[in-house]
This record gives structure tokens, C-alpha cells and sequence, in this order.
């Protein structure tokens, strides 16, 4: 438990950080994609013995890559790449686990569980969080003007290629680190659910990240410690506690407008 916390308060720092840059680029559909590419990585690592977020790490960064790559070649059409990715990754995962080839048992990625996080991937989210943290605070000026005027940026004389495919990388680092806490399914939840609760309050890019990380932050470790209680997997009970927090807050706006 005192593992899951740690590694919890680690993805909800990462996740909703990197998430605020991926709704603001109207890019929601990538983090969905990735965290279900993540599924054909775990059945890879399995069937050849080799750890399972490993080859998922590895596996889901080459599809950012290749998501990238794609994108720019069907510019008009980002969301078509987006489908080709995941169906490809669902297909690997089916037949691999479908065949016997990945005997263990997936509940655990699938779902997320308390249980089974291990000092080893307190290591590796800590590792990949300080990494990005670390790019995202290099590049921050950038980023934020990719993110609001990619054309612009290009113009000024940005690498706004470059910054892209580094920025996709990050995204799926972040996401295949993540998934014992969160489970593959839901793990997109937590990048794009608390931006989607901070935006409610209007703030500034800023106050909007800060506000995202607090409610990451809230979202999951109360979802791990009720997970807990219930004895529910952590990846639902925190995914249906952030739609929540959501609703709420859109209630609370709504009352706050009228009067």
C-alpha cells in the first residue's frame, strides 16, 4: 500500500501535467491510444519473460514515434493515425494473449492493482517524472507557444518538429510508467479528467497546472485508499472518483454563474 501511495503521488504530479499540454493541443485521442498500445508492450514482455513494463515502455514510445511520424504525413487527418495505432496494438495483444503466448495472468495491467507495485516501479515512475518535469521546465516557452500557435512558433524559428516528437515520447513514457497503478484501460483518465476539472475555474495556463496536479493528486490517492477499503481495482475507483470530482465542479460553476 505505502508503495501504490508513492507511486500514485508520482503519476498524479506527471499525469495532469502532461495532460494540460495534450487537451490544450486537442490532442485527447493520443493519451487513449498509447495507454491501450501499452496492452501489446505487457503481452510482448510476457511472452518473451522479459518484464512487462519494460517492453511496454519501450513498445509504447516507438508507437509515439511512429504516431508522430504519421501525423505529419496525414496532417489532415490525425485522428485516422490515431485508429491505425490502436488497432494494431489491440490485434498483437489479442493474439499473444488469446494463444497462450502471455499465460500470466493481465488483470493487473489491465486494471491497475495495489498489490502488485513494486519498489522497481517506484523507480522507473520517479525516473521518468523527474525526466519530464525536467524537459517540460527546459522547454516550457516553447511548448507553450507550439501548443497555442504551431504555425507561429514554426515561423519564429522554433524546432516545433523536433519539440513534437520529443513531447509524444514523454507522453507515452508517462503513460507506460504509470499503468500498475492506474491499469491500461483508464490510465488517459488521469492526464485528461483533472485538466478537464481545473479549466472549470478559469484560471491562467499556470494556476490551471497547479490546480490539475491538486486535484490529480486528490483523485488518486483517495481512489487507492478506498480501492483499498472496497477492495476494488484501483484504476476504476479512481477513474469514476475523478469523473466525479468533475461533475462536481461543473455544478458548483454552474451554481456560482447563475448567481
Amino acid at each position: 500500500m505505502r508503495n501504490a501511495l508513492l507511486a500514485g503521488f508520482l503519476v498524479a504530479i506527471l499525469a495532469p501535467t502532461v495532460g494540460l499540454f495534450i487537451v490544450l493541443k486537442r490532442y485527447s485521442m493520443i493519451g487513449d491510444t498509447l495507454s491501450h498500445s501499452t496492452f501489446a508492450g505487457v503481452a510482448i514482455g510476457l511472452m518473451l519473460g522479459i518484464h512487462p513494463i519494460l517492453t511496454a515502455f519501450i513498445y509504447t514510445i516507438m508507437c509515439a514515434v511512429v504516431i508522430e511520424f504519421l501525423r505529419n504525413y496525414y496532417k489532415k487527418y490525425a485522428e485516422m493515425v490515431m485508429s491505425i495505432i490502436l488497432t494494431l496494438s489491440l490485434g498483437i495483444a489479442i493474439i499473444l494473449v488469446s494463444s497462450g503466448k502471455a499465460p500470466t495472468n493481465v488483470n493487473s495491467y489491465l486494471f491497475g492493482s495495489i498489490l502488485t507495485v513494486a519498489k522497481s516501479d517506484i523507480l522507473i515512475i520517479g525516473a521518468v517524472t523527474v525526466i519530464c518535469l525536467l524537459l517540460i521546465f527546459v522547454l516550457y516557452d516553447k511548448l507553450i507557444y507550439i501548443t497555442f500557435d504551431e504555425d507561429g512558433a514554426r515561423v519564429a524559428g522554433i524546432k516545433v518538429k523536433r519539440i513534437n516528437y520529443l513531447f509524444t515520447i514523454m507522453v507515452g513514457a508517462s503513460i507506460a510508467s504509470s499503468i500498475r497503478v492506474m491499469g491500461i484501460l483508464v490510465i488517459s483518465s488521469i492526464m485528461i479528467v483533472p485538466v478537464a476539472t481545473a479549466l472549470q475555474f478559469k484560471k491562467g495556463f499556470k494556476a490551471s497546472l497547479i490546480i490539475a496536479i491538486a486535484v490529480g493528486l486528490i483523485d488518486i490517492l483517495m481512489g487507492l485508499v478506498l480501492s483499498y477499503i472496497w477492495n476494488t481495482a484501483p484504476g476504476g475507483t479512481i477513474a469514476v472518483l475523478s469523473v466525479t470530482v468533475l461533475l462536481i465542479s461543473i455544478i458548483i460553476n454552474s451554481i456560482n454563474k447563475k448567481s
